[in-house]
């Protein structure tokens, strides 16, 4: 046997022998696990609470069936399961102590995830277009948003969002493991992950980054150049009160899209080498459990439609509560 085919037989051994990874996560905060857990614990209470909230409102408000809340009610759902795939398990080995996850777990965990996470991607898109039609195309507004078109694009994002995670859930874990497995993150990230990969994964890693870079910038590009056209027919309109009518209706989703772009870019269009274990797992929290909770509230203190919709029927739970 030559020593390269032995090299393959030592690596294909201890590739078996990794059945499990260790989430690392927040073990080294000994004494803060308690505070930790309640703090994470209100955090994603809130925050189903919150975007299930806008979803009722959605779906039972007849004042919001236009395909800005349409849209808004996809979103909404999307963050309760953006943050349900990291949340309960980080929950879970806080509470317990015990941070093993079968590899299996692991790699449906980074699939759902990236799942979540490209599908909002698109679904931001889509919303750019929907604000761009009102602003910019107003009197095709129910034709170039119609119930086919919306359901087209909702159903593209969704397509969009199961091939990204399929396709790099199952390219990062065809890939060996020689060990150690312990994963220096509180949830089984591409970057972190990809540091336990054996051999040089310099062309791995650039197609993860190029993929990564389509999903991203692509929707990215969309957005941006939708709000081109709608920042210059904001400034075609006369009065200062048309003007800031016009940009309210984008103002909301703006934050959002800076707030979701800002993180996913720099996390996930970058090489592995520059991944911090001290400081990018801090940064993950942000856009993993933080991003989430401030969606529906962006939405609801910043939106007319949706505060008045909640009026009514905080309105029409008191008047069945009187009768």
């Amino acid at each position: 046997m030559s020593s390269s085919q032995r090299d393959m037989s030592k690596m294909s051994e201890n590739t078996s022998m990794v059945t499990e990874f260790i989430l690392v996560g927040f073990s080294h905060l000994v004494n803060l696990q308690g505070l930790l857990f309640s703090l994470f614990l209100t955090v994603y209470l809130l925050t189903v609470a919150g975007n299930l909230l806008i979803v009722v409102l959605v779906s039972t408000d007849a004042a919001l069936q236009s395909p800005m809340y349409f849209f808004l009610r996809i979103l909404s759902a999307l963050e309760i399961g953006y943050t349900s795939v990291t949340v309960p398990l980080l929950l879970h080995h806080l509470l317990t102590g015990r941070r093993h996850v079968p590899r299996s777990g692991c790699a449906l965990q980074m699939f759902f995830f990236l799942f979540f996470g490209a599908t909002e991607c698109c679904l931001l898109a889509a919303m750019a277009y929907d604000r761009y039609a009102a602003i910019c195309k107003p009197l095709h507004y129910s034709l170039l948003l119609s119930r086919r078109v919306c359901l087209q694009l909702a159903g593209t994002a969704w397509a969009c969002g199961a091939m990204l995670g399929l396709g790099h859930t199952a390219f990062i874990f065809s890939l060996p493991f020689c060990g150690p497995n312990a994963i220096p993150h509180f949830f089984c990230e591409i970057q972190p992950v990809l540091q336990l990969v054996c051999g040089d994964t310099s062309l791995n890693e650039l197609q993860i980054i190029l993929t990564a870079a389509l999903i991203i910038l692509c929707p990215f590009g969309l957005i941006l150049g939708s709000y081109g056209h709608i920042l210059a027919a904001i400034f075609r309109i006369p009065s200062a009160a048309g003007r800031r009518k016009a940009f309210s209706t984008c103002s909301s989703h703006l934050i959002v899209v800076s707030l979701f772009y800002g993180t996913a870019i720099f996390i996930y269009i970058r090489p592995k080498a520059s991944y911090d274990p001290a400081t990018d797992p801090l940064l993950s929290l942000f856009y993993a459990v933080v991003t989430p909770i401030l969606n529906p509230i962006i939405y609801s203190l910043r939106n007319t439609d949706v505060k008045a919709a909640l009026k009514r029927i905080i309105q029409k739970m008191g008047s069945t509560e009187i009768l």
